[in-house]
């Protein structure tokens, strides 16, 4: 297959993918003149190969011609493959080093950059059947394997193992149990308020166990003390809650 061949597949694969990806997509025409995603990767294929030709001022001429136009900012050497879709766009930053497999979905505000710290290879790698959601930063020579996603506005400054789902900041990955995540629904879960309700849920135990009353801020259970005290509030619960416990020591000996 010669290298024109190859670009006009990869170009009609872009378009198969805004077809499959994007529920308002109506037909390839639409998106070809309308898509400011589609139009970003179809002119960074020209630029890329006028880069990697010699021609990079060329080139850097056409990519900044694309960020005025659409608002996403691609640099010409990075390597994206077919099938890649920008959801939106606009503000998505893709630095030198980026190398994009096939059946990626991106959405707007997406930055895959560097650090400011490594030479090199100083961008991500993101494999096949990824899925990155609005806002989210990969930032740095880390890889993010195959059919993982990446959720609304996390930063992602390690490595992501295949089959993972990345939230928060910094991200955190949450194991599906090594299965491919087909959808590209963002509602994703939050392992921090996960383990905040967890923690709640065992204090809550526990002070049932010593008969103490909860705190008065206490999100696990309902308390009916007067929010009209004032600040002195709290001091005069830990006082209160002091107290409690030192009377349960006391009858915890007397039963010994």
């Amino acid at each position: 297959m010669s290298k024109k061949e190859k670009k006009k597949s990869k170009i009609a694969m872009d378009l198969q993918a805004a077809m499959d990806k994007d529920p308002a997509a109506r037909n390839k025409f639409e998106i070809f003149f309308t898509y400011g995603g589609f139009k970003a990767l179809y002119r960074h294929r020209f630029a890329h190969w006028f880069y990697n030709h010699g021609a990079k001022y060329l080139a850097k001429l056409i990519s900044a011609g694309t960020r005025r136009k659409t608002g996403i900012d691609i640099h010409p050497a990075a390597k994206i493959a077919g099938g890649v879709f920008i959801d939106h766009g606009v503000g998505v930053v893709i630095g030198e080093t980026v190398e994009i497999g096939t059946n990626v979905l991106i959405y707007q505000g997406v930055t895959l950059g560097g650090t400011g710290k490594d030479t090199g290879k100083r961008h991500p790698t993101i494999e096949d059947n990824v899925m990155i959601s609005a806002g989210a930063k990969v930032l740095g020579p880390i890889t993010v394997g195959h059919n993982s996603k990446i959720g609304a506005g996390s930063v992602v400054l390690k490595d992501v193992p295949p089959n993972s789902t990345v939230v928060g900041v910094p991200g955190r990955v949450v194991k599906y149990n090594d299965m491919r995540v087909d959808d590209i629904d963002q509602k994703l879960p939050d392992p921090i308020l996960e383990e905040f309700a967890r923690l709640n849920k065992r204090i809550a135990a526990l002070e049932d166990a010593l008969k103490v009353k909860s705190c008065k801020y206490s999100i696990t259970m309902q308390n009916d003390c007067d929010d009209d005290k004032g600040a002195t509030v709290i001091e005069e619960e830990i006082v209160e809650l002091k107290h409690e416990i030192d009377e349960n020591k006391e009858k915890l000996h007397a039963d010994k």
